[in-house]
């Protein structure tokens, strides 16, 4: 992306943050083919919740750096069709039980789920007897768990907690309560660091490469889920945004984050915010930024 288009961007962000109940924004274009990224943010270096982009920054990476570890009830957790629930109350004691306690059942839908990330997480550890962080960390660049966060870091408040300000800390209850580092929910991010992390895989593994075969596995009525990675089965509906080709994956994350990736275009884009940090329940201008911010990335 050129200066200009840098500056045209920054200038649609501005623009479509006056709409907005948050006020943290930071934006990247990644172009994959020269290893490049742009960047626009409200503040600098700041860390923003990823939330569930967690899931194919660990469990997702995974899948990809080591898929030797995965059978087929693996895969199946992975790409939520394990017939786990959704989600539910975990406790810092039990929850390990909770999880371990649900049967791995084929299902023909999608039932997107924390808990499937979750026991996907723990049957990985036990196989290969290392954790989470191990695994899956090699190309993180300014990534860190809530917990690991540099004692200087600035982060971008995401809501409230018992009458208290969301800032450093974990959005997500169950991640909060469980206090480890999970597959759900958890990791903490620059732009720059996200961007440089993308690139870092992509470079030292051929991320696109290897979901450009994955695509072509699944076939074009593929499921909505390839790798643990989101995909776009309706272009012009997707919160991409328009001008995404058929072949695009990417991810969205609860505190208002998302990544989409374009393999056609080689080209990516991730935008982070603190879209919960006041009424959360109201998505539309945050759906309306993700759409147009993505729309701008994928078609200059």
């Amino acid at each position: 992306m050129k200066k200009k288009q840098l500056s045209n961007l920054g200038e649609l962000a501005s623009k479509l943050m006056n709409k907005q109940h948050f006020d943290c924004l930071a934006v990247a274009s990644i172009d994959f083919k020269k290893n490049t990224y742009q960047s626009y943010a409200t503040h600098d270096a700041l860390f923003f919740d990823l939330a569930s982009l967690t899931k194919p920054l660990t469990i997702g990476a995974i899948s990809f750096l080591h898929p030797k570890l995965f059978d087929e009830s693996m895969l199946l957790l992975l790409n939520h069709r394990a017939g786990l629930p959704p989600w539910g109350r975990l406790s810092r004691d039990s929850w390990q039980k909770q999880i371990n306690s649900y049967e791995i059942k084929a299902s023909k839908s999608c039932c997107y789920s924390d808990f499937s990330a979750l026991r996907l997480m723990l049957e990985l550890e036990k196989k290969s007897k290392k954790k989470l962080v191990e695994m899956c960390s090699s190309y993180w660049d300014e990534l860190y768990y809530w917990q690991d966060l540099p004692p200087n870091a600035r982060c971008a408040p995401s809501g409230f907690r018992n009458h208290k300000v969301i800032c450093g800390e974990v959005h997500d209850d169950n991640a909060f309560v469980i206090k480890e580092n999970c597959s759900h929910a958890g990791l903490f991010a620059t732009i720059d660091g996200l961007s440089k992390s993308l690139i870092n895989l992509n470079k030292s593994h051929q991320l696109l490469a290897y979901m450009q075969t994955q695509f072509k596995k699944a076939g074009p009525n593929h499921p909505r889920f390839i790798s643990g990675w989101d995909t776009v089965l309706d272009q012009s509906k997707t919160l991409a945004g328009k001008g995404v080709s058929p072949n695009t994956f990417g991810h969205l994350g609860f505190t208002g984050t998302s990544i989409w990736i374009d393999i056609e275009k080689n080209l990516g884009t991730i935008i982070l915010t603190n879209a919960t940090k006041n009424y959360w329940y109201d998505r539309d201008g945050l759906n309306l930024l993700r759409r147009e911010l993505g729309s701008f990335v994928f078609n200059n």
